[in-house]
This record gives structure tokens, C-alpha cells and sequence, in this order.
């Protein structure tokens, strides 16, 4: 066994890996729970061409739950040095939560299911997260 000796030095290293694969696991997170939604969106379709009957009702409190992870995540990392690692993945995060709002507004008004005003709601509070987020970098860079 080593004896190794924390200084304040390598702790503050330690914390900043930390934090960066925290941005890390959440950037992974969104993508990935965002290429599951596309999936889910599209199987329903998929199985009624595919076996002539539609075994999978179209996405309901999947998507609603689905649309409150880029917002999650965003209010984790809203420290401004998690910020700056999170900006070049800005993209992915107003792509996924402008899906998700389409499709809950879409649905939530032409079909009627009340359950998608929560991915509606996830999806304004996002881009609107995303907005602050992105003015307080510009305010503070001058």
C-alpha cells in the first residue's frame, strides 16, 4: 500500500476531473436518452408497417420524462466552468428539447394528451434555461 499525501493542489485537479466527467456523463445522457425518444417516436409506425397492426401506441409520459433531461442536466451544470465545457454541446441540447417540444405541443393539443404538457413545459423551460445561461456568459465576458 502507498501512503500518497492529498495537497490542495491535487484535490483541486481531483475535483476538476470530477466535474468534467460529470459534464461528460450528462452531455452522454442527453444524447443518449434523446436517440431512445427518436426510437420510441418511431416504433409505433414501425410495427404497424412492419406487422400490418400497431402493437406500440405513439409516446406518451416516455416523452414527458424524456424532455426533462436536457433540463436536468443543464440546472446541474449550470456553474459557469461547467458551462463553458458544456457549450460546444449546446446544439444537441436545442435540437432535443425543440423536438420535444414540437411533438408534446403537437400532441397535447390535436390529440389531447394532457400528460405531454409536462415535455412542453420541459421543453420552454429548457430553451429558456439555455438562453439565461447563454446571456449571463455574454454579460460576464465583457
Amino acid at each position: 500500500m502507498t501512503d500518497q499525501k492529498r495537497t490542495p493542489e491535487s484535490h483541486g485537479t481531483d475535483g476538476t476531473d470530477r466535474r468534467t466527467r460529470l459534464v461528460a456523463y450528462g452531455v452522454g445522457a442527453v444524447k443518449w436518452v434523446f436517440v431512445l425518444a427518436l426510437f420510441r417516436l418511431f416504433a409505433a409506425p414501425m410495427t404497424k408497417d412492419l406487422l400490418g397492426d400497431e402493437k406500440l401506441p405513439m409516446p406518451t409520459w416516455e416523452w414527458s420524462l424524456a424532455a426533462l433531461t436536457p433540463g436536468i442536466v443543464l440546472y446541474l451544470l449550470r456553474r459557469p466552468a461547467d458551462w463553458e465545457q458544456l457549450s460546444g454541446e449546446l446544439t444537441i441540447f436545442t435540437w432535443a428539447l425543440r423536438f420535444y417540444l414540437v411533438y408534446g405541443l403537437a400532441f397535447a393539443l390535436f390529440q389531447g394528451v394532457w400528460v405531454l404538457w409536462i415535455a412542453v413545459l420541459a421543453g420552454i423551460g429548457g430553451l429558456a434555461g439555455i438562453w439565461k445561461l447563454e446571456r449571463r456568459e455574454l454579460t460576464s465576458a465583457h
